[in-house]
């Protein structure tokens, strides 16, 4: 069986283009939360009291409840 030779470079090229890319998202994610790109709104007022999960009969839903009778 005849061995390619350059197949250990391939796998080392794969490496630190993969190493690259990691490097690249962590350095885009540390300059995101500077940017401004993540809205105020997004975070909540209250971290101590949180929303309420499930079904809530907001506005919303009980305009759609109008518009579905008959």
């Amino acid at each position: 069986m005849k061995t390619d030779s350059s197949t250990p470079g391939l796998s080392r090229r794969r490496w630190f283009a993969g190493a690259g890319t990691v490097g690249a998202v962590a350095a885009v994610a540390a300059v995101l939360p500077a940017t401004g790109l993540i809205p105020k709104d997004a975070v909540t007022s209250d971290p101590a009291k949180p929303e309420p999960s499930g079904y809530r009969l907001s506005a919303h839903v009980q305009r759609y409840y109008q518009t579905t009778r008959l």
